[in-house]
């Protein structure tokens, strides 16, 4: 109270108002009920804080502020009736309010999408108003925006946020209490944290402020109700400070499942650092907020989400067909093969460099495989898969020179939408990604956030040829063909030894090498320290999570090998080898129903690579799921088929697809494979244990045993996973079997 006691004021009459109860206090002052003996209405009385009163060029300035503020007459905005005195003593007349302040009715829960756009629409009507008056708020948060028992929106304490800023840097509490409020969250002063993180960067850093300010504030407000979490968090000012600056948030569909993904962009534009790349007027944001609300009450798939919530990897709702496309994998005028993992490579970098625009639905690599290097044309694959548009292209490789022609296609009219010409360096090879998926952006008409643009033009290296070597590498990983894998990868790192990636390469592939080479502690100690590394230089990259996964997996930490990979997939739902070693780690911790669950996601998301079907079909064989088993095996079939036509010396693939042809009792073609694949490498141990499993499968023990000890002698030691596989359930109760397990165990 600034210059009675509590006790002295309740009773007495100032001015014409008599002064009735306490209703609260805050850092913005002391809150009355009240009687207007004139008017005979109930009001609200606000006291300012003694430092106010003291201080006259403060409370000049304040007399002007509220003067000005109570100008506005506007539905949503809590009225100011007048700038009394009493003894020398000045105090505001207000509206007084029944409800509670919306920080309350947050509760740290989020609000049902509907209730979000009928108060967020408010609220920006109040805004609206008031910055057509010239009056910026500065001080927009839960706390001071009021909700009454008709869910009506007020915003509280126009033109006082600037009158408390000084005051707040001398130490005075900076949260106000909801000052008009008959009931809830009016007697504990808020911390100067909960103001903070409602704060614009320029208002953090001191800078003069207009009315964009206000709406990154609100965009906070916004992100609150609809998550029921701040979207800049932090255990002191600095931390909260440094993420106003420098984080992005994560998108509010990503915490909460049920919300539409269009209030995704909504919030980001609202929380864009630069002002001139945030809504420039509270009218353009209440505006998108509106269209919002009447689809989602017309029930439009445009902005309704995805009914249930989506598990780890699940993309969020897709954006309207017209703007849905597909990669295919660009044409090899090379002519040669060595060529293939360069355009395979930087196809499906396409393919990740626009699946980071949020506008964009993006078709992934496995629904567009079964297209590669054949005579189809744009429409044709348009139409087969419903995609709106079709990007083709291809690429001629003569040195440090690539020629890549590229179009995009419409669909429905067989009409280019653009298309482009790249003569270049090799060197440009990343500017060239950059510019078509830009370039396709702009033909689409999709507005890039400042986001979507840093992230775009992201590099995983400068090094280019360094970026070569990791294509190379990860083309071998794929096969399994792990010693040229890694060298790949210790190429990449020679020349630019912070490639992050390529350190995670060499990590996802010791953690094979362990379990293919008698559990050498070499490889855990050399994978290690190549996962640490990768995680220091980048710990968000996808293909740096994957890579720890695998190294988990390695040392039989089961739990964190899932967490590790899941997140992994939640940065980048297509990552390599993420959706492997999930499955993997599942199948091992003998979580099967939690594996076979993931079936589809994971064939979608990486179903170009023929090893992710593995751990998933054991899974579904483990539970008898014996329909899912049959599909996913003739999914896997014709992955290891098309493989093969495409790469016949892929002694991986040719290991895999014999026990298929196992499990669909073609046992002639079974052993012609088993016998072809170690005779091209019949020294490497994880091709010796698949031919095992084949005969396994083939019901014939004799070979099953014998080809696991050549495996075993080889080096292949992951004796959990061996004794788990029911592709060897014929020998699981052998004694030479049960022998050689517990040697080994």
């Amino acid at each position: 109270m600034p210059f009675l006691s509590e006790m002295s004021v309740i009773g007495k009459t100032m001015s014409h108002y008599r002064v009735v109860e306490k209703l609260g206090a805050g850092g913005m002052g002391v809150v009355y009920r009240a009687e207007d003996t004139v008017l005979n209405r109930s009001v609200a009385l606000k006291f300012l804080p003694t430092e106010t009163i003291r201080d006259k060029a403060v409370l000049d300035r304040f007399l002007r502020e509220a003067r000005s503020a109570a100008a506005l007459n506007h539905p949503n905005i809590c009225t100011i009736y007048e700038v009394a005195e009493h003894e020398g003593e000045q105090f505001l007349v207000m509206e007084l309010l029944e409800g509670d302040n919306l920080k309350t009715f947050i509760g740290g829960k989020p609000l049902k999408i509907e209730r979000v756009l009928d108060l967020g629409i408010q609220i920006a009507e109040a805004l609206e108003a008031a910055h057509a008056k010239g009056i910026v708020h500065r001080d927009i948060k839960p706390a001071n925006v009021f909700v009454t028992t008709s869910n009506q929106a007020k915003v509280l304490d126009f033109g006082l946020a600037k009158l408390m800023a000084p005051l707040r840097s001398a130490g005075v509490d900076g949260e106000s209490a909801a000052p008009t409020a008959v009931q809830g969250g009016l007697t504990t002063p808020g911390s100067t944290i909960g103001t903070v993180s409602y704060m614009s960067p320029e208002q953090a850093r001191g800078e003069t402020l207009d009315a964009r300010s206000d709406l990154f504030s609100f965009g906070v407000v916004v992100y609150e109700m609809a998550t029921g979490v701040l979207a800049f968090e932090g255990s002191n000012e600095a931390v909260v400070f440094d993420a106003i600056f420098n984080v992005s948030p994560i998108p509010p569909s990503r915490r909460n499942r049920a919300l539409p993904v269009e209030l995704d962009r909504i919030v980001c534009k609202a929380l864009e650092k630069d002002p001139e790349m945030r809504y420039q007027s509270a009218t353009e944001l209440k505006t998108d907020l509106k269209r919002m609300k009447r689809d989602q009450d017309s029930g439009s798939s445009v902005s309704r989400a995805r009914p249930g919530a989506p598990a780890a990897g699940e993309q969020p709702a897709p954006t309207p067909a017209q703007k849905s496309v597909a990669v295919l994998y660009f044409e090899n005028l090379s002519g040669a093969k060595d060529d293939e993992y360069f355009r395979d490579g930087m196809t499906e970098d396409i393919v990740t460099e626009l699946s980071k625009i949020r506008q964009l639905k993006v078709f992934p690599r496995s629904e567009v495989l079964s297209f590669r290097d054949k005579p189809v044309t744009a429409p044709e694959v348009g139409q087969e898969l419903g995609a709106g548009y079709v990007l083709e292209g291809s690429i001629r490789r003569a040195g440090n020179r690539l020629r890549i022609t590229t179009q995009l296609v419409e669909t429905k009219t067989r009409v280019s939408a653009w298309a482009e010409r790249y003569d270049r360096e090799i060197e440009d090879i990343f500017e060239i990604q950059d510019e078509i998926a830009c370039s396709i952006a702009q033909a689409l008409r999709v507005t890039l956030s400042p986001q979507e643009i840093e992230t775009i033009e992201k590099k995983p290296t400068e090094n280019l040829q360094a970026y070569d070597y990791y294509l190379r590498g990860r083309s071998y990983t794929r096969r399994e063909n792990l010693q040229f894998a890694l060298q790949m990868f210790e190429q990449a790192i020679k020349l630019d030894a912070d490639f992050a990636q390529a350190h995670a390469g060499v990590a996802n592939v010791c953690g094979r090498l362990f379990d293919f080479s008698k559990n050498d502690p070499q490889w855990i100690d050399r994978g290690l320290a190549a996962s640490e590394r990768a995680l220091a230089l980048d710990p968000q990259e996808a293909e740096v999570l994957t890579g720890r996964a695998w190294m988990s997996y390695a040392e039989k930490q089961y739990d964190e090998a899932v967490r590790y990979a899941k997140r992994a997939i939640e940065r980048k739902p297509d990552c390599d080898g993420a959706y492997n070693i999930l499955g993997r780690a599942l199948f091992a911790s003998d979580r099967f129903e939690e594996a076979a669950n993931l079936v589809d996601r994971a064939v979608e998301a990486n179903g170009d690579d023929y090893n992710v079907y593995i751990p998933y079909s054991l899974a579904l064989r483990r539970l008898d799921r014996t329909a899912e088993l049959d599909d996913l095996e003739q999914k896997h079939v014709a992955a290891l088929e098309r493989q093969l036509e495409l790469a016949p010396d892929d002694v991986r693939a040719r290991i895999l697809l014999a026990g298929r042809y196992a499990i669909l009792k073609r046992e002639e073609e079974a052993i012609r494979q088993v016998e072809m694949a170690v005779a091209l490498r019949p020294g490497d141990s994880n091709i010796l244990y698949n031919a095992a499993c084949t005969f396994g499968l083939l019901g014939r023990k004799r070979e099953t045993l014998d080809m696991m000890k050549r495996a075993r002698d080889s080096g292949y030691s992951d004796f959990v996973w061996m004794a788990r596989d029911p592709d060897l359930a014929c020998v699981h109760e052998d004694p030479e079997f049960l022998a050689l397990f517990n040697q080994e165990s």
